[in-house]
């Protein structure tokens, strides 16, 4: 009888140590050349060395093991930044936070975000992950936003759904991955997405004289 409290605690800690291998192995393939385009629950137990069922009984489904996935990448730094942007008092610096929050993530593992992308066009598990993702993102703008508009009056009433769909688009991976290059670093990209979004809460007349000067990092 005593040594079942023992038991239990190895059987999880085992339990555990299969889902991560699992996880790092999802995030392999998909990180590989040629693998992410042949990803798949069998090719996920292969690469950890597991029988097909382990990956069923570890997360239910391929959906299961996708969600794991994105939630270890994003407990990667995104989650405690994000936390800390929302505890801003301050509207707009809780924006400019949550702006550098997806810079850093999106630039945390760039190819295996971009192939996640790039699959969720031609794989509906894939699809439906990473649009359950993009409607948290859009939440959170709008979260921010409703803060901007009871301090600020701004966006005023009527513009805040365009405004947040704007702020959407500019805080969103493409965005980030369109604007990143050899020769713009990812501080550049996340300070000229700082400046884009406030050329866009500014766009109505009287604006500027309600917010606060944008306060970009760096020179």
């Amino acid at each position: 009888m005593k040594r079942r409290p023992y038991r239990l605690g190895q059987r999880q800690t085992m339990v555990e140590q299969t889902r991560a291998r699992l996880v790092a192995a999802a995030r392999e393939l998909l990180a590989t050349p040629g693998g992410f385009s042949e990803f798949t629950v069998d090719a996920v137990a292969a690469q950890a060395g597991v029988a097909r069922m382990t990956v069923y009984n570890q997360f239910g489904s391929k959906m299961g093991l996708l969600e794991a996935l994105f939630d270890d990448l994003a407990a990667r730094g995104l989650l405690a930044r994000l936390r800390a942007a929302f505890g801003r008092p301050e509207p707009r610096e809780a924006l400019e936070e949550f702006i550098a929050a997806f810079g850093g993530f999106w630039n945390s593992d760039r190819i295996v975000i971009r192939r996640i992308r790039g699959l969720s066009l031609i794989d509906a598990d894939f699809e439906r992950a990473v649009r359950a993702r993009d409607e948290r993102r859009r939440e959170g703008i709008r979260t921010i936003l409703g803060r901007c508009a009871e301090k600020y009056n701004h966006p005023p009433p009527g513009a805040l759904d365009e405004m947040t769909d704007i702020l959407h688009t500019l805080t969103s991976f493409d965005t980030f991955d369109n604007l990143a290059s050899t020769t713009r670093s990812p501080e550049e990209v996340v300070s000229l997405v700082y400046r884009l979004t406030h050329a866009v809460l500014r766009l109505d007349e009287g604006a500027s004289a309600r917010l606060p000067s944008p306060g970009l990092p760096g020179p």
